[in-house]
């Protein structure tokens, strides 16, 4: 049984998880905190792959304080040799007598193997408390070992009418500043943005993150099933984030030009039946990658498909106070008159308003 001071010591752990998430991927962002009763003697959180563990860091700064203390983690502390050694063993050797993780780690690797080791060297366990929050918080991470694809979504504007650029494609700027630097956080906290050569071609966009400094910039994703991203867009010439190209081409001589720069990375995925990359089979190569959390910022095409294919997870909509009239649409999907006499397939988790701008999130059932 939790009693109040573990659900506080538990908060603190999900606050400091938080501080990772524009730099963990692929790793799950992980909080831990080490403490006597309500007094806090040491935390931290896992910043980048390949470097300590949230365990880790909070021991450190507890030192000898860490024996007979509680340690409450995020995560089920890991059980193997990774890039770092099992964060279990960390624990044993600190002399804590109780570990508290808010879930068990899928993670084939430990799965429950963490919490026995702990177990048979005499240290109390427990698991479970604010694992709704915990599963949340690494989404992505838990997309990728339980459904074997990330976790997918769809940021689109528009205006009050529903039209994403004017007739004749300009589209600079429907929603205000405000929202521009909320999707540069979004994006943030991605491991690799996902677009359309359609889009590459009409906009030449950069797709990172540039509104503030981050220790990892998300991957860029283009469907280009015929190869025909320019190598001088911006996609190729910019280096500072890996890209991956996804073609069904396997003409060698084509690829060549693209396998000259050291961040670009050829993909080869299977089309369907409109010519186009097919999303379901593409999805889990990308987890195979590494990618849980996926940005689509898109076309009405790529977006609709993503969607009618019950691929996408999330919608962030950023509606502005505008009407464009005559324009193009924010999605282009077959009639579905079946939602006029059911509740649909989607919920709202929050609404929000950012500058004029309505931010409108929400979920697949």
């Amino acid at each position: 049984m939790f009693d109040c001071i573990d659900t506080q010591m538990m908060q603190n752990a999900l606050a400091l998880a938080r501080l990772g998430r524009f730099s963990t991927s692929p790793n799950p962002r992980v909080g831990c905190v080490i403490a006597h009763g309500s007094q806090i003697v040491g935390q931290g959180f896992h910043v980048k792959a390949g470097e300590p563990h949230a365990e880790v860091h909070a021991l450190r700064q507890a030192g000898e304080m860490a024996r007979g203390a509680t340690a409450y983690v995020t995560l089920e502390p890991c059980s193997h040799y990774g890039r770092t050694p099992p964060c279990a063993e960390a624990l044993i050797g600190s002399g804590v007598s109780r570990v508290v993780a808010a879930m068990t780690d899928p993670n084939p690797l430990v799965a429950g193997k963490g919490l026995a080791m702990l177990e048979a060297a005499g240290i109390r366990t427990e698991s479970g408390l604010l694992e709704t929050e915990a599963r949340e918080l690494n989404r992505g991470f838990l997309s990728r070992i339980e459904r074997g694809r990330p976790f997918v979504r769809i940021k689109c504007a528009a205006s009050l009418d529903g039209k994403t650029a004017l007739a004749d494609g300009r589209s600079y700027w429907i929603t205000g500043e405000a929202a521009r630097a909320d999707v540069q956080t979004l994006r943030a906290e991605s491991c690799a943005v996902l677009t359309g050569i359609g889009t590459v071609l009409a906009d030449n966009p950069c797709l990172n993150v540039r509104a503030f400094p981050t220790l990892r910039q998300p991957a860029r994703i283009v469907l280009d099933s015929k190869l025909q991203t320019p190598l001088g867009s911006h996609i190729i010439s910019d280096d500072l984030s890996p890209t991956i190209i996804v073609t069904a081409v396997d003409d060698e001589e084509r690829l060549k030009p693209y396998h000259a720069f050291s961040h670009i990375r050829i993909l080869r995925s299977s089309e369907n039946a409109n010519g186009r990359i097919d999303l379901a089979a593409l999805l889990p190569q990308l987890a195979e990658l590494g990618y849980g959390e996926i940005m689509v910022e898109a076309g009405a095409t790529l977006a609709s498909a993503f969607i009618e294919s019950g691929l996408a997870d999330e919608i962030v909509l950023y509606q502005a106070p505008k009407i464009l009239g005559e324009g193009r649409n924010l999605l282009t999907l077959p009639a579905n008159p079946a939602v006029l006499t059911s509740e649909g397939e989607w919920e709202s988790r929050s609404v929000e308003l950012i500058g004029q701008d309505v931010k409108w999130v929400l979920r697949k059932k």
